[in-house]
């Protein structure tokens, strides 16, 4: 029995809505039995990562009888639970995170300017949703996408941008970053 060819892995699919300006990415889909009486019946698992390419994100899993069906249903599951990540002039983190879930581990850190996105596929794809453009990323553990998706969003959920950092513990963001890069800081959160 031949094997049916496998969508979404690289490459997936791109869409941009002009009405909300979010773009989603289909990071993978996977066909799905269920055996009962008769013999089996198939099913589309997709999962999709949207995001507005200005530091907000999101993922959703979606389950139907047919392909199209399945990405809407994870597109609409995305849009609902985006996160908003504080990110340093527009194209990178401000500190080294690490995540996990399950047996998925991922190390992201900050880059230069110029450095682009060095990660794998899934990750890959949530960088390119959120518009950070320069990141290095290593997935530790087990290479499952979902597990992968959901252990970056658990380390984009730590990330703290130095002016939230500075209003928890009650200084100034000059006192925790320093005189010279306080100022290129402020700066840049001015203009966002």
């Amino acid at each position: 029995m031949a094997r049916e060819p496998r969508e979404g892995g690289r490459g997936g699919r791109d869409r941009e809505r002009e009405g909300d300006d979010l773009v989603d990415k289909l990071v993978t889909i996977n066909r799905v039995a269920k055996v009962v009486k008769g013999g089996r019946r198939f099913a589309f698992a997709a999962l999709v990562v949207v995001g507005d390419q200005k530091g907000r994100v999101g993922f959703g899993a979606g389950k139907a009888r047919e392909v199209p069906e399945a990405i809407r249903k994870a597109t609409d599951r995305a849009k609902r639970t985006m996160i908003r990540v504080p990110m340093k002039e527009g194209r990178t983190l401000h500190h080294d995170v690490a995540g996990h879930f399950g047996a998925g581990k991922v190390i992201l850190r900050s880059a230069d300017a110029g450095t682009g996105i060095i990660a794998g596929g899934p990750m890959r794809a949530v960088f390119e949703s959120l518009g950070i453009n320069d990141v290095v990323a290593k997935s530790l553990g087990t290479r499952n996408p979902h597990n992968m998706v959901k252990a970056t969003f658990a380390a984009l959920e730590r990330c703290a941008s130095p002016r939230s950092v500075a209003n928890r513990r009650g200084k100034k963001v000059s006192d925790i970053l320093g005189r010279r890069e306080a100022a290129v800081t402020t700066e840049a959160t001015a203009d966002v």
